[in-house]
């Protein structure tokens, strides 16, 4: 059954504040593989301008995609996340994210389309820091697939 198209344009509720700590910005960027010194190093992360270290551009995903499960969660929605494969994801920076920073993310449905007996939800997550200051946007993609006939 597809998605009820009048779910396009309904925002959520703001998440609690998430507060990046040095330590998830260390682990993450150990687990994808990234020495870049501005994630581990304070020092490094100053010699370029920044308060504290900076976190990898993708280090954002986890706090979005929490945030997309309001959406997902939504029984109103009645998305089958069963059925749900992760499409595509961008990020689109107005600043690095610190050590420090207090997130709060507002998920918002972009679009929502049917191909092939397929849908496709469109998620955009305002990301802004504790002053109310843009961070970053996140567009999530996720693919719910049709349902397999009998």
């Amino acid at each position: 059954m597809a998605l009820d198209q009048s779910f396009v344009g309904r925002t959520y509720p703001a998440t609690e504040p998430y507060e990046v700590g040095r330590e998830k910005i260390r682990e993450f960027a150990e687990a994808v593989g990234d020495a870049n010194p501005a994630y581990t190093d304070a020092g490094a992360a100053a010699s370029l301008g920044h308060p504290d270290v900076i976190a990898p551009p993708t280090f954002v995903f986890a706090i979005t995609f929490k945030a997309a499960g309001q959406v997902i969660e939504d029984p109103q929605l009645g998305l089958d996340y069963s059925r749900v494969v992760h499409g595509d994801q961008k990020f689109v920076y107005t600043r690095p994210i610190h050590a420090g920073d207090r997130l709060t993310v507002t998920s918002t449905i972009e679009s929502i389309k049917s191909l092939a007996g397929n849908d496709v939800l469109s998620v955009r997550g305002e990301v802004h820091d504790a002053d109310g200051a843009h961070v970053v946007t996140a567009h999530t993609t996720l693919v719910a697939r049709a349902a397999e006939e009998a």
